[in-house]
């Protein structure tokens, strides 16, 4: 699959690591604003064409697909230019923080009959499968209550992540995996959400917390922040033990420890390049031969819950879905 990147955004480098680590991905292509920059994108990275323009690269008929790497406010008007100019788009999380333009992207992937997914790549870890497996199996019994957490100190205000109309915030930013890590170990949907949040930057959380009630008596907890020291986990707590993935957002130290009242045992699953399964799952969803692990209803579900924690945020209470 060819590919055109939507942007220089820093986090490219990963994507075309990630195409670099398989035969189904290759990029052909970068667009900036500014072609000087393009250009000399395009020069130190090795891609074959540079574009002054986003509209030029979606309109380079050897661009089979786009990734979007834009600042979240602009994830969905791009995402769906790119599916009306006959891409298949593969657009970095989160791709938005409000349910009806998730429910706008998909329903123009539907209308040209192109694929979107939401790119969650921490999902495409095998160390993901091998905790549902774990928790499919009752290793810790019944499941009552899960943890998460994601942060990292951001000390720039020009940062693009503290600028409220560019849907910046720590939510948007990591806290979006914490929900994703969240709902994918309860399994189900949240029921009700409740959230506070600190502001910072010009208006945007730079730290949030969030209690989720499931089904099934199951609640979920996390937090995020800007302002708080680096830290990621995500923990499933059962009435027989717990597991834990002390590194679930990358997955470079892929170790699971399941802890029982017999002791803990270590799980160790090798490493990988998550990006390059992203990129050969949707590969193979865009040929028709596989379903994609994340397609719409996994991203509609997530838009809802995080418009869903802003408002209880912004209104100081609890907000059913």
């Amino acid at each position: 699959m060819r590919w055109g990147l939507l942007s220089t955004a820093h986090i490219n480098e990963a994507i075309l690591g990630g195409a670099d680590a398989t035969d189904e991905a290759t990029v052909v292509a970068v667009a900036s604003r500014d072609r000087p920059r393009a250009e000399a994108y395009a020069r130190e990275h090795g891609i074959e064409r540079a574009h002054g323009s986003y509209e030029a690269l979606l309109e380079d008929p050897d661009v089979d697909a786009v990734y979007v790497p834009l600042p979240n406010s602009m994830h969905v008007p791009w995402s769906v230019r790119a599916l009306e100019a006959g891409k298949h788009v593969l657009c970095e999380k989160p791709l938005t923080r409000r349910a009806a333009e998730a429910e706008e992207a998909f329903d123009a992937a539907e209308r040209s009959g192109r694929l979107l997914a939401e790119a969650f790549m921490w999902r495409h870890h095998p160390q993901v499968a091998r905790l549902r497996e774990l928790l499919d199996a009752g290793t810790i019994g019944r499941l009552r209550l899960v943890r998460a957490a994601f942060s990292f100190p951001i000390a720039s205000q020009d940062d693009i992540r503290m600028f409220s109309e560019l849907d910046g915030g720590s939510l948007m930013d990591v806290g979006c995996y914490c929900l994703s890590g969240t709902r994918l170990v309860a399994g189900t949907e949240p029921e009700r959400v409740y959230g506070e949040q600190v502001l910072g930057g010009d208006g945007v959380d730079i730290a949030f917390s969030a209690v989720l009630r499931f089904p099934d008596d199951v609640v979920g907890q996390f937090d995020c922040g800007f302002a708080v020291a680096k830290r990621g986990e995500l923990v499933a707590v059962g009435e027989e033990g717990t597991i834990t993935l002390s590194d679930p957002w990358h997955g470079r130290t892929a170790i699971i420890a399941v802890q029982r009242e017999v002791g803990i045992d270590r799980v160790d699953v090798d490493p990988v390049n998550s990006y390059a399964l992203e990129l050969e799952d949707f590969a193979r969803a865009a040929r028709g031969e596989a379903e994609p692990l994340l397609g719409r209803q996994d991203a509609l579900a997530q838009a809802r819950a995080i418009e869903a924690l802003y408002r209880s945020a912004g209104e100081g209470r609890s907000v059913a879905l």
